[in-house]
């Protein structure tokens, strides 16, 4: 798969992230590392980073700073309205692109 799943992946990150955020609040490294543990080995935590500010920026998310056993408070992130209604247009399209290419593959127009 290589390059073209790492290119998939960058338009459908963020709401990979907010899906994930809709389960339960979440600090970077754990969202980090549940990508990992689910074969996204090749996600930088860096990226997961930037995509938070980003995200907590255009108010999608609420953020809390807790403290840590080890070093800074973390800031954990959790869904608000304004990111579950973002999301629910990202499983819209996702839905609507997903049916296209399926009947693109089956030789449909």
């Amino acid at each position: 798969m290589g390059k073209q799943i790492t290119e998939m992946l960058k338009g459908t990150l963020e709401g990979v992230v907010l899906a994930i955020l809709s389960g339960r609040p979440a600090y970077g490294y754990e969202i980090a590392a549940w990508l990992r543990d689910q074969g996204f080995a090749d996600i930088a935590e860096g990226t997961i980073y930037a995509l938070l500010v980003r995200i907590e920026q255009r108010g999608l998310v609420a953020v809390e700073k807790v403290p840590s056993e080890k070093g800074p408070p973390r800031k954990v992130y959790s869904l608000n309205a304004q990111g579950r209604e973002h999301l629910d247009e990202f499983w819209d399209t996702w839905s609507f692109l997903a049916d296209r290419l399926e009947r693109l593959r089956e030789g449909g127009e």
